[in-house]
């Protein structure tokens, strides 16, 4: 059974040491992305009721915590961006990833937002197809000079309101 959770059920730390599960497959990725996740991690915790339980939450199957997705609403209505999004690496490949972000959509929908926007990376094939398969679409690459392990950036929207 899969459930989303509000990140205040979990303890510090989740959100960090689930992204290090996620991106466990290169580790480079922990090298360069550490102390961003920490700074993350640290933010939400901080900011429980007024930011993390609002937008992000942690998805949980059958009682374990698998993942997570958070996003900045800043620019409603006009836009939100997503920022991270995780499955951890023993529960990828089960469509939880997708169950995850189309949750993801729906709650910002009430928002009355007219397009959400994602950011990827080559590396991240699975990321792609998943974006790809709830209906973004890529509108551009980006040269990637911080992190050229990973590949260029993959820029994705999707509208959700017409002007």
């Amino acid at each position: 059974m899969i459930e989303f959770k509000k990140i205040s059920e979990f303890p510090k730390g989740t959100l960090y040491n689930q992204l290090i599960d996620a991106y466990s497959f290169n580790s480079n990725c922990k090298k360069c992305w550490d102390s961003m996740w920490k700074e993350y991690d640290e933010f939400f915790y901080s900011n429980l009721a007024s930011i993390a339980d609002l937008y992000g939450f942690v998805t949980v199957v059958d009682g374990v915590p698998v993942g997570h997705i958070s996003w900045d609403p800043r620019n409603r209505p006009e836009y939100v961006s997503i920022g991270h999004n995780c499955i951890l690496t023993r529960y990828k490949g089960n469509g939880y990833g997708k169950v995850q972000l189309q949750e993801a959509i729906n709650r910002i929908k009430k928002y009355d937002i007219k397009k959400i926007f994602v950011t990827t990376n080559e590396m991240l094939l699975p990321a792609q197809k998943n974006y790809e398969s709830v209906g973004f679409v890529r509108v551009r690459n980006r040269a990637n000079h911080e992190t050229p392990f990973s590949g260029d950036y993959i820029d994705y929207e999707i509208i959700l309101k017409e002007d």
